[in-house]
């Protein structure tokens, strides 16, 4: 009986194998994640259909199949490598903006933060309309593709440029990615829920619209009253001053949605 169960011990894992299993599997779950919205992520579905193919091939004796597809996988790699260059180093990039590397990123925060809220305390002071749009988990590439690209690193002159009036792209969103202003005159969809207050236009429904189909982040100036607005989930806080703001862009994203108000509507 012993004999028995030394033979079949290696199926009984230890702390170690099952350390090693996590972390891959979170190794594995993370490149997903990074590839998700890429191009590379069609290329891993292809390999994969490919994969099928060539075992099929295998099991019914397809030589010439099986011979062809041996030879794309022996200098597919490479290929992949060079055809996929910038989704691998925009996966490189995303990976460095992880929550276990975001401490080290604290200055950069506070640089990205204090430019925003500079532009955003200009563009109210001159009574210029805005909406800048920053991205969270969900990512909203479907929104920026209908804007003009920009991949600008934020800084308050880009912003205040950008919506100066009867520039080309004033009139749409700005979409911001980490510290990168991705996308500018972007279009937004609009909510649907009735506002009662009237000085509220196109921007705060669009702004609205977004943060109830997104986590993301949204800040609006009016161009009527030069109030600054802040929308997320649902929910948006009219009349946030400078400080008011800093606080939100800080805050974790529980936070942000937490100190929102629900703006008045009628049903």
């Amino acid at each position: 009986m012993s004999g028995l169960w030394e033979q079949f011990r290696f199926l009984w894992p230890g702390w170690m194998d099952l350390i090693e299993v996590v972390v891959v599997a979170a190794v594995v779950y993370r490149i997903l994640l990074l590839l998700q919205r890429t191009r590379a992520m069609q290329m891993i579905l292809g390999v994969l259909l490919l994969g099928f193919v060539y075992v099929l091939a295998r099991l019914l004796d397809f030589s010439l199949i099986r011979t062809l597809l041996e030879t794309l996988f022996q200098f597919g790699a490479i290929a992949a490598l060079v055809v996929f260059q910038p989704e691998l180093r925009a996966a490189l990039a995303r990976l460095g903006q992880s929550r276990m590397l975001k401490f080290f990123g604290k200055m950069e925060s506070r640089f990205l933060v204090d430019e925003i809220a500079e532009a955003t305390a200009e563009l109210s002071r001159t009574g210029v309309g805005a909406i800048i749009v920053m991205e969270n988990e969900m990512g909203l590439d479907e929104y920026a593709a209908t804007g003009t690209a920009i991949q600008a690193r934020v800084s308050s002159e880009m912003l205040t440029t950008i919506f100066t009036p009867h520039s080309p792209l004033h009139d749409g969103a700005v979409i911001i990615v980490g510290d990168t202003i991705k996308s500018a005159g972007a279009i937004l969809p609009l909510t649907q829920t009735p506002l009662q207050d009237k000085s509220m236009g196109t921007r705060h429904r669009a702004a609205l619209g977004l943060s109830e189909e997104t986590d993301a982040l949204v800040i609006v100036v009016s161009e009527e009253t030069s109030r600054i607005s802040v929308a997320q989930a649902g929910r948006m806080e009219v009349g946030v001053d400078v400080d008011r703001l800093r606080r939100i862009l800080q805050g974790s994203l529980p936070e942000r949605a937490k100190g929102l108000e629900l703006i008045p509507t009628s049903r």
